[in-house]
């Protein structure tokens, strides 16, 4: 979906549109709810998803897409789970054994081949944002579910994107240009499947199952949207799947598959944490 938004929307309105739009329902739930401000020790926690996972994320995503075919994208941003992992480990403690990281490296490695493979053993910078996006995603899913913890997956995402609504808010009026009403109903959609959907529900459920889960072991689950994601692109797009897509999807899948059997020392809960969807 954000393939075809960026085909005919600036990146950058389509990287700052999403959470913009996602900040809607999130501060409907919040005003309806009467959820109160959250305390003062969870701020900088809400802002690093803000700013990482909510605004970083889906920029870099954006401006990736926009320069590589989705499928493509998908198998690079597969590096997703060994940065969440990473940053479990650093917010959360959670210490994941030498069986794990083996298959997070290799799952990863064959991210990494793949990649070199489709663009002629050479970096692009396309490569860059998607690799940043990863990045992002670790660290907004390790810290998302870490206060999901405390104040519950709706209520922490919903917080976040309210909190990043003044930038987001400016940066679609500065990265908008002349002519975005030109663009099809079809990219108009896209954009707002990926703000309604992508970045509100269904964040806020990925928030709540690496709180209830585990962060490390349910974030290999994200390996997975490899396979999903060459299926729709395949289906929307009509990119074609190349086999060596193919390979690096199931080297991955497999990688999961051990991963997920692995020993994982979880973190210890915090007091008074809530477990809880909302």
């Amino acid at each position: 979906m954000t393939r075809i938004a960026v085909l005919q929307l600036p990146a950058a309105m389509v990287g700052f549109g999403r959470p913009f739009l996602a900040a809607i329902p999130a501060g409907l739930f919040l005003l309806l709810r009467r959820v109160p401000f959250p305390p003062r020790e969870h701020l900088f926690g809400l802002l690093r998803v803000a700013a990482f996972g909510l605004v970083g994320y889906p920029l870099f995503s954006a401006l990736g897409v926009r320069q590589a075919p989705a499928s493509h994208g998908a198998i690079v941003i597969g590096l997703t789970p060994i940065f969440t992992a990473l940053f479990a480990a650093l917010f959360s403690h959670e210490r994941p054994s030498l069986k794990f990281w083996v298959a997070v490296v290799v799952g990863s490695s064959a991210v990494t081949l793949f990649a070199l493979h489709e663009s002629g053993w050479a970096l692009r910078a396309s490569d860059g944002y998607l690799a940043l996006t990863a990045i992002m995603c670790g660290i907004g899913y390790a810290e998302g579910a870490r206060l999901s913890t405390h104040l519950g997956g709706m209520v922490a995402l919903s917080w976040a994107l309210v909190l990043a609504l003044p930038f987001t808010a400016t940066a679609v009026v500065l990265t908008a240009r002349h002519g975005i009403f030109q663009a099809s109903g079809a990219s108009w959609a896209a954009l707002a499947y990926t703000g309604f959907a992508s970045m509100f529900l269904s964040m806020w459920s990925w928030y709540h199952g690496l709180s209830k889960g585990g962060i490390a072991r349910v974030g290999q689950l994200q390996l997975f949207q490899v396979f999903l994601s060459l299926v729709w692109a395949h289906l929307f797009l009509a990119e074609s799947v190349s086999a060596s897509a193919l390979v690096a999807a199931s080297v991955v899948v497999t990688a999961v598959a051990v991963g997920s059997q692995a020993r994982i020392a979880p973190a210890p809960l915090p007091a008074g944490a809530l477990r809880r969807a909302s």
